[in-house]
């Protein structure tokens, strides 16, 4: 006899219906044989408001971080190993980033996030977008996205672009992807430690706001459209083009980016420093309501070489200005608000590399490593997930990227397996699917 498959004997049941017979989703069989299809379960959405991207590029290692293996031997731990305790209980971080140790109550880690891609492009990819690369379509990274859902679907009014990336592009991908160049970041450029932060297209190099408005007036005594603006459509929208240009340049916007209007004390809090002010930056901008803001942490974290020499310059850099962040957000009764998302396109292969040329150094690791998340409304002090003793492999809850961009979609209040609204036709959700271990709905 042949057999018959499960989805075989589906297509045939539903097919009865069309004889008047009582098919699985009939009165009949939820009666007689229980046979009914259960419901989908609702989820639970957030109603966060922002979020503040810090991308580590290059990738941060998971064991100087949030995910210290003292056990593993100095092969593995080098010079650091001795975590040091936290402000949750029973939760240890590494050596080197005693301030976010102390405020490990206001956000959470992710210790087993996976994706198995070792190159710097493909993986970041991934992380931005929840996809893999290839196929017929660039997909919108993350930022995007939420540009399109928080942004301009959601009446988003403000000459600061919705999606905002301090201070170059995030990745060597199309961050807008099919959704179109509208949706692709503004990235300021210039570095906001200096005296006048020069953000592109709204603060001008040697032209303060008298000068601006000095300018203005000239434009205006010389204007030979002025007095034919009245009869062509063509001049009144370039004229009107021209006001709302100057508007930006002397408004209340560009304020947004002076970085002098902060208290001394608060810009030092940050360290006086381009990632320092980055961070201080990005809660400017999200105070003024700006959906989305990515710093772009460039510099010292693809450590191949030297690894541990990289990390005692760099690491106290991050650890000053991430950790006041978080106070600082939490203090202007942000932090509710505004989602915190820590992490790089992968992590560090746990092994050291003593041999020359990289004399102790970490190549790419994309099997197991950490990111962290906070605010918004999500649950803090956890450790979703966990490492093996050497952090090499997952031991328990995976992941994957789509799983950690899934909860932020719903944590600011849209569905991630909803069809992503676009005009250019395309029927896709507006995040990958789930993997196995479902999204990081643990948070919630």
């Amino acid at each position: 006899m042949m057999k018959t498959g499960r989805r075989d004997f589906l297509k045939t049941a539903a097919g009865l219906g069309a004889f008047g017979l009582p098919t699985i989703g009939s009165s009949f069989y939820q009666s007689v044989l229980g046979a009914q299809a259960p419901a989908k379960k609702a989820k639970k959405l957030g109603k966060a408001k922002s979020v503040i991207q810090i991308w580590m590029w290059g990738g941060p290692s998971q064991l100087e971080t949030f995910d210290p293996k003292p056990g593993a031997g100095k092969s593995y731990c080098g010079a650091w190993d001795k975590p040091i305790k936290t402000s949750v209980p029973g939760l240890e971080f590494s050596q080197s980033i005693p301030l976010l140790a102390s405020c490990a109550d206001m956000f959470s880690v992710l210790r087993s996030v996976t994706h198995g891609d070792f190159g710097h492009e493909t993986a970041a990819y991934k992380m931005q977008t929840g996809r893999t690369p290839g196929g017929n379509l660039v997909y919108p990274a993350i930022g995007a996205v939420v540009s399109l859902m928080k942004g301009y679907r959601a009446g988003y009014d403000s000459a600061i672009p919705p999606y905002i990336v301090l201070t170059n592009p995030l990745g060597r991908f199309s961050e807008c992807g099919f959704l179109g160049t509208n949706y692709k970041p503004y990235a300021t450029g210039s570095d906001p430690s200096r005296e006048r932060f020069l953000a592109s297209g709204f603060v001008l190099e040697g032209v303060d706001e008298k000068r601006q408005e000095q300018r203005l007036n000239l434009l205006d005594s010389v204007d030979l459209y002025g007095k034919i603006i009245d009869k062509n459509e063509l001049a009144k929208s370039l004229e009107t083009a021209r006001i709302d240009a100057f508007g930006v340049l002397t408004g209340d916007e560009v304020k947004t980016f002076d970085l002098s209007l902060e208290k001394e004390e608060i810009r030092k809090s940050y360290g006086m420093n381009k990632f320092g002010q980055s961070c201080l930056m990005a809660r400017r901008l999200v105070e003024k309501g700006v959906p989305y803001v990515a710093i772009n942490y460039e510099g010292g974290w693809d450590t191949h070489g030297k690894h541990f020499e990289h990390l005692t310059r760099k690491q106290p850099e991050m650890d000053q200005a991430v950790s006041f962040l978080f106070k600082d957000l939490r203090d202007r009764n942000l932090l509710d608000d505004t989602i915190v998302w820590w992490g790089g396109e992968f992590g560090r292969t746990p092994k050291m590399d003593y041999n020359s040329p990289w004399f102790g150094g970490r190549g790419h690791y994309g099997t197991c490593f950490c990111h962290m998340i906070g605010g918004g409304g999500l649950k803090s002090g956890l450790a979703i997930g966990e490492s093996d003793k050497t952090a090499e492999h997952v031991a328990k809850r995976a992941i994957e990227p789509q799983d950690l961009l899934g909860l932020i979609c719903m944590q600011l209040g849209f569905d991630p397996d909803a069809k992503m609204p676009n005009d250019k036709g395309f029927d896709v959700p507006t995040m990958a699917p789930a993997s196995a271990e479902g999204y990081v709905t643990e948070l919630i």
